[in-house]
């Protein structure tokens, strides 16, 4: 399901903008922003924390977490963020770090750990967009498809112009055929949204093919592997699609 993310990346980045980050550490935090993942990881760890104080190692155990969770070493990115996490130091944060262990749950297939975090979110009170979405993806692994494409639902009543929803519900509803033409006009609006994105152009190709309109579904299968080549899900579609090997 590449095209079907859970909307998490959206967190990456966003709180960490608006916190003013410890002078200890403000070099790594430079690095980060400028998406330089690696050497800012290398900036962070290089750092004696014996000298920090708690909210000090706390705001550089949130830059690990990111930072690990960018370069995709999600066994070091749960360690930092569950020490944000149970910091309880600052409510956005702690909010933002339960959604990105959530997120790491479902890709590492600990599904029941990830709707754990969520839950203590919603028990919390807070709800959004990406709640739902995150929801909806932890139901999609479990082939909950019903409660995936409600949670979807529910993401659009909050944001009727979310593309991740948009997008994960269409391919839902085409791949199991439940409503193929709604499948495509939420398709076709998630690429009105996001045109270059590979994930999105899968899924419109995907809702065409489902629906019967196999012209249209390679053509738009063809823009999606033309951006992301070496994709697994873009290439298995296309072959369906065309019977072509790429």
């Amino acid at each position: 399901m590449a095209a079907k993310e859970s909307g998490v990346d959206e967190l990456h980045g966003e709180e960490e903008k608006t916190s003013g980050a410890d002078e200890k550490i403000l070099e790594g935090v430079r690095l980060y922003r400028e998406k330089n993942w690696e050497q800012a990881l290398k900036e962070f760890l290089s750092k004696d924390i014996s000298a920090f104080n708690l909210e000090e190692k706390t705001e550089l155990a949130y830059y690990l977490g990111l930072c690990y969770t960018k370069l995709k070493k999600y066994e070091d990115a749960l360690v930092s963020l569950e020490q944000v996490v149970t910091s309880e130091q600052h409510v956005l944060r702690v909010y933002q770090c339960r959604m990105m262990l959530a997120y790491i749950y479902v890709i590492t297939k600990r599904v029941k750990m990830a709707e754990y975090e969520l839950s203590k979110l919603q028990s919390s009170g807070l709800e959004s967009p990406l709640l739902y979405n995150t929801l909806a993806y932890a139901a999609w692994v479990q082939k909950r498809h019903k409660s995936a494409i409600e949670l979807y639902e529910k993401t659009l009543e909050i944001d009727s112009a979310n593309a991740t929803a948009m997008n994960s519900m269409g391919f839902i509803l085409a791949d199991t055929g439940q409503d193929t033409m709604r499948a495509l006009r939420l398709c076709r609006k998630a690429v009105d949204y996001k045109p270059h994105s590979a994930a999105y152009l899968d899924s419109l190709g995907w809702a065409y093919y489902k629906s019967g309109e196999v012209i249209e579904a390679r053509t738009w299968l063809r823009r999606a592997l033309d951006i992301a080549p070496e994709e697994e899900e873009i290439k298995r579609h296309f072959k369906i699609v065309t019977g072509e090997k790429r």
